[in-house]
């Protein structure tokens, strides 16, 4: 184990604090750091994909238990509790469509990482990732026709969700494969990769926060009140998924995977499509962002708390 594996929570409340910094401090560098989030991302991916045996991705694609949980929390709890968040920025249609496209969409990337990190199954939540992603793509759209209206739809293109799930879950999670099955070079490969996942895990928030921070805070006011809602959702979907995990018997990693995967939103692939949403909708990728830097808080604080919350008795 390599020393930073131990101090991993507090590398990462400096990194969200140091990518902070460069972003106010330059917020020159915030365009040329965005192009950086998807290879940066990606590599992350790949190195944790390297760490999930993909001798016993078959075992967790067939735990049905486990699958029909987050396909519950995600699709059916999620969704109520979206609706009654949202009610909150109705009247204004970028700020709903903000929120509504980033809290419908369950995360298939970074939550395997930190689900992993506090002792989560991250082969089940990789087996669970293609399921996910194809039901967010088939029911935002209509998630989105019954909250804010058949406007919305006209304005929505699957496209980006597409490529970035190609980019970031598919290619990531091939390389990882045939790493695997590289004799020695490959377990070489596997051996470096694992020891750098705190500096990559390290590199993708500061990144990400860097690129993003100085814009979120030029329309801050507009965006406040959003902040109480993502704070909110967290609050009530860590207990969500506790309870959830509970009455579907699952076992302690499985808990634990379930209550990161109904709180982990698709922020980083969502954005591409909020980006692609009309001039009318000028705020509604910066709704996103906001929810990032909240997220990646709330994840930091999480890796210690869930095993606390999730634990033998």
């Amino acid at each position: 184990m390599v020393w930073w594996d131990e101090r991993q929570v507090w590398l990462y409340l400096a990194a969200i604090a140091l990518g902070a910094a460069v972003g106010l401090i330059a917020p020159v560098a915030a365009e040329p750091l965005e192009f950086a989030i998807t290879p940066v991302l990606g590599l992350l991916l790949y190195a944790t994909f390297l760490g999930i045996p993909f001798a016993r991705f078959g075992r967790a694609l067939r735990d049905v238990r486990f699958l029909g949980t987050v396909v519950m929390l995600n699709f059916v709890l999620v969704p109520v509790v979206v609706f009654a968040l949202s009610r909150f920025v109705a009247t204004d249609e970028a700020l709903l469509v903000g929120v509504l496209f980033v809290l419908l969409t369950p995360c298939v990337d970074y939550v395997i990482v930190f689900a992993g990190l506090a002792g989560g199954a991250r082969d089940r939540l990789l087996a669970a990732t293609p399921l996910l992603m194809l039901l967010q793509i088939l029911l935002l759209p209509v998630y989105l026709l019954l909250m804010a209206g058949p406007g919305v739809l006209s304005a929505f293109d699957p496209r980006p969700f597409v490529e970035a799930f190609l980019l970031l879950i598919v290619l990531p999670l091939a390389l990882a494969a045939l790493t695997q099955v590289a004799g020695r070079i490959g377990r070489r490969v596997q051996a470096y990769m694992a020891a750098a996942m705190v500096p990559l895990m390290m590199l993708t928030l500061a990144i990400v926060v860097a690129s993003q921070v100085a814009e979120v805070g030029g329309a801050l006011g507009s965006l406040l009140i959003v902040v109480p809602i993502f704070s909110v959702f967290v609050v009530i979907m860590v207990p969500l998924g506790l309870v959830t995990g509970r009455i579907a018997r699952l076992d302690l990693p499985g808990q634990r995977a379930a209550i990161f995967s109904g709180v982990t939103r698709n922020s980083l692939v969502v954005l591409p499509l909020a980006l692609a949403l009309p001039a009318g909708f000028a705020l509604t990728p910066l709704v996103v962002v906001t929810q990032t830097l909240i997220e990646l808080v709330a994840m930091v604080v999480m890796v210690a708390l869930v095993p606390r919350l999730v634990r033998a008795d």
